[in-house]
């Protein structure tokens, strides 16, 4: 499977960076990461260029990685500052060093050409800095799926009357319709309002922390996928009798739910993903109810996701293989995500 991999993908929470040798595999990449003495995040090759034990297995002397094998020992670069017994290092005896940025308690690692890394190109909300919203990080969620299955799911309003009905949809949903569109800059936008109808179960839950709807609400559900791997899912309600709309969605309940998708290889998917609220600020107990709320959701999603890859790996019979794909109308945004995907899949293969 081909990836983007000029693009900035998210590594981890900063709280799973420290001075302990930690990895992960990122577009099918192995990869160790370490913290600096002065605190930054260095992400190198988990593959020592000797005989390819996995740096991973070795150790930290100061900021420089050594190998657990024969001590050859690599600095934060990548570069080789020692080879045990000689004075001469090899001209191949380097590994591939990988930029990263943290901010907002998220480390951001770019996966592609090294020159090209751009750091104003990081993913940034401005409720993310905003006193006027509470950030609150959830478990990252691992996907026995495509990244692109789960990118689908989450350009997706329509599914949730169905595969959250006690959580983040409702029957009334069911038959509302979409609107789908690609913005300049190829972020794709899905969404829907829905009038007059109950608040679905996740503000139902809230209603211990400030979230009492008297009645009917007005309900916003806006699906923004940055590509290749950022969903930000825009939500929320308001009392009927407010009338609300799109540039008045803060005097409602308003949720950002933010989905950071980190492919690991053509068939698992890391979703680290957390909230934004307006709401309840100060009260710390809230997240973790909401966290116990989205949980149930995205468990749901999981073996949705996850049934999907199974299938999608079966041998298909000579009928099957005939049969076209079915395809509806709510598959717009999908399609569209997909298409910009391929474009820019090309044009990485164009000017490699």
């Amino acid at each position: 499977m081909q990836f983007i991999h000029n693009s900035w993908y998210v590594a981890g929470w900063s709280k799973e960076f420290t001075r302990e040798l930690s990895k992960a595999t990122i577009l099918g990449e192995n990869i160790v990461f370490y913290r600096t003495e002065a605190g930054t995040v260095t992400a190198l090759e988990d593959r020592c260029p000797h005989k390819l034990l996995p740096l991973s297995e070795g150790r930290l002397i100061g900021d420089d990685l050594q190998c657990g094998y024969h001590g050859v020992t690599f600095g934060c670069d990548g570069k080789c500052v020692r080879v045990p017994g000689q004075s001469v290092l090899p001209k191949s005896a380097w590994v591939r060093h990988f930029p990263t940025f943290e901010r907002h308690n998220i480390v951001w690692i770019w996966m592609g050409d090294e020159g090209k890394a751009d750091e104003s190109l990081v993913f940034d909300l401005p409720e993310l800095s905003s006193p006027d919203y509470a950030p609150h990080q959830g478990n990252p969620l691992p996907y026995a799926s495509n990244y692109l299955n789960v990118a689908d799911n989450l350009c997706d309003p329509a599914h949730v009357s169905f595969v959250h009905p006690t959580t983040l949809g409702n029957p009334e949903m069911e038959d509302l319709p979409i609107d789908s569109e690609m913005t300049g800059d190829g972020t794709v936008i899905t969404s829907r309002w829905t009038r007059d109808t109950p608040p679905v179960g996740v503000f139902q839950g809230l209603s211990g922390f400030g979230v009492n709807f008297r009645g009917n609400v007005d309900r916003w559900q806006y699906y923004i996928m940055n590509v290749p791997c950022v969903a930000v899912i825009d939500f929320g309600s308001a009392e009927v009798s407010q009338e609300i709309t799109y540039d008045r969605r803060a005097e409602g309940v308003h949720i950002y739910a933010i989905h950071f998708l980190t492919p690991v290889d053509e068939f698992r998917t890391i979703d680290r993903w957390m909230h934004v609220r307006n709401f309840a600020l100060q009260d710390k107990a809230v997240g973790g109810a909401m966290n116990d709320l989205f949980n149930v959701a995205f468990a749901e999603d999981k073996v949705i996701l996850e049934a999907i890859q199974i299938e999608e790996r079966r041998p298909r019979s000579a009928e099957q293989e005939q049969r076209r794909p079915l395809r509806i109308a709510i598959d717009k945004g999908s399609n569209l995500y997909r298409r910009r995907i391929d474009e820019l899949i090309k044009q990485e293969q164009v000017n490699d």
